[in-house]
């Protein structure tokens, strides 16, 4: 079965980095876009980044873009998300997750890792 493992997630102060990994087995990795999205206490899960099937350009939600980098390595199946800069408006639950059809909509996701955990102190 498909299973996206997260992992990179911690606590960081304000201002420092944090490059989240994504690993994808059970699926034609080269085949989906692969997406970040994250999710605080309270809110709705929001999109952050995501890098197309055909490793095209990168798209990235206003609040992460200038201060993140998506990438991906077709040879190792995973997906990283590299975030600079953090804020505490930067804590949440981060997931990967696998879609046929990209966008930054949930919905068009059909894959979802367990999350890890990030958490900036001011």
């Amino acid at each position: 079965q498909v299973q996206l493992v997260e992992s990179g997630g911690g606590l960081v102060q304000t201002g420092g980095s944090l490059r989240l990994s994504c690993a994808a087995s059970g699926l034609t990795f080269s085949s989906y876009t692969m997406g970040w999205f994250r999710q605080a206490p309270g809110k709705e899960r929001e999109f952050v980044a995501r890098v197309p099937w055909n490793i095209g350009t990168p798209y990235y939600a206003d609040s992460v873009k200038g201060r993140s980098t998506i990438s991906r390595d077709i040879a190792k199946n995973t997906v990283y998300l590299q975030v600079n800069n953090l804020k505490p408006e930067d804590s949440a639950v981060y997931y990967c997750a696998a879609s046929k059809y990209g966008g930054t909509n949930r919905g068009l996701y059909d894959y979802w890792g367990q999350g890890t955990q990030v958490t900036v102190s001011s």
